[in-house]
């Protein structure tokens, strides 16, 4: 089999290194890249993958050297489905009105001190280079 950009494929991985795995397909080796493992940040390629593990991988890319370039990411895609919070306004507006004026008003009052203290905190960080202040 002719190994072709976009194929899906099984393949044992052979070796794993810290910036990725060597995956043997079809009795070539490809790279799977750390960032090709999982669509989750990856910090240690091991506590994904271990030597011997049979992998499906896609393959991305292939050079003029023959470097292969794999994706067990892209592979396995994930369909993630986004749907909106449903909110029951009449239960929340039942809840606003048991509370007085003056509740409301301290209510909103703290909120906004804390939205604003998080936005002033930002803002310093942002000037000082990256770092707080002490």
């Amino acid at each position: 089999m002719t190994l072709q950009v976009g194929n899906i494929l099984e393949g044992t991985v052979v070796n794993i290194t810290n910036f990725g795995a060597f995956v043997d397909i079809s009795g070539k080796t490809g790279l799977v890249h750390i960032s090709e493992v999982s669509d989750t940040y990856v910090k240690d390629i091991r506590s994904h993958l271990k030597e011997q593990d049979k992998v499906k991988v896609k393959v991305i890319s292939i050079d003029d050297n023959g470097k292969i370039s794999l994706s067990i990411k892209q592979a396995n895609p994930v369909k993630k489905s986004f749907r909106p919070i449903e909110i029951d306004w009449e239960s929340e507006r039942r809840k606003a009105s048991n509370l007085s004026f003056e509740d409301r008003l301290s209510k909103f009052l703290k909120e906004s001190e804390e939205r604003i203290s998080d936005v002033k905190k930002n803002q310093e960080s942002k000037r000082s280079g990256g770092y707080a202040r002490r």
